[in-house]
């Protein structure tokens, strides 16, 4: 069995990161998210172990120590982190892993996991990044005008991703989307490690 391909996503808060994630797990199989650690509050639609594991700043202090996380961050004034047995088992078993993470933490990954494909979304512009966040009604123009400065930061990365998606329209940004996974899902490295009990003697 090949191992699991770890897809790496990264996008300034209000692209639509979490919801393009979503939907191409929903069309295309053995995709799945792992589920990270944070210290955040939990918000009132969330359930623990299913967005995040919520936990508070001792536990997680404890577990950098311990040295669980195979990367972590410090977003926005909390800790997120991705456990390192969760992507290891997950991979062992030939899974796939959609992990949504920021560009700290893609960075730390792609150190560790040289194979994992990174992919940014953008939004179109600046402006429009904006009405996203502004027309949201959850945030105050302070807060607002942090992520907007965070997300210009986070733009500069681009170049170190191997993918870029614009979530301009919403089913374009999730067919090329699509068709990233499709595509690393069939490159040689990992056909071939399934193929010389198909063809023996031969490959």
């Amino acid at each position: 069995m090949r191992q699991g391909i770890l897809f790496v996503v990264s996008a300034p808060s209000g692209t639509g990161k979490t919801t393009l994630c979503r939907a191409v797990k929903e069309r295309l199989p053995n995709l799945y998210f792992t589920i990270s650690y944070t210290t955040r509050e939990r918000r009132a639609n969330e359930v623990d172990g299913r967005e995040y594991h919520f936990v508070d700043r001792a536990r997680f202090e404890t577990m950098i120590r311990e040295e669980a996380f195979a990367e972590h961050a410090n977003v926005y004034g909390n800790l997120y982190g991705t456990a390192f047995v969760e992507l290891d088992t997950n991979r062992r078993a030939g899974k796939d892993l959609l992990i949504e993470i920021d560009v700290q933490g893609a960075r730390s990954l792609k150190a560790r996991f040289p194979e994992a494909v990174l992919i940014f979304i953008y939004p179109p512009s600046m402006s429009v990044l904006r009405e996203r966040l502004t027309g949201r009604g959850t945030d105050a123009e302070d807060v607002i005008a942090r992520r907007l400065a965070i997300a210009a930061q986070e733009l500069a990365q681009m170049p170190n991703y191997d993918y870029l998606i614009e979530n301009r329209d919403f089913e374009t940004a999730q067919n090329s989307f699509a068709a990233i996974i499709t595509a690393e899902r069939v490159r040689r490295p990992y056909v071939l490690e399934e193929l010389p009990e198909r063809f023996p003697g031969i490959l």
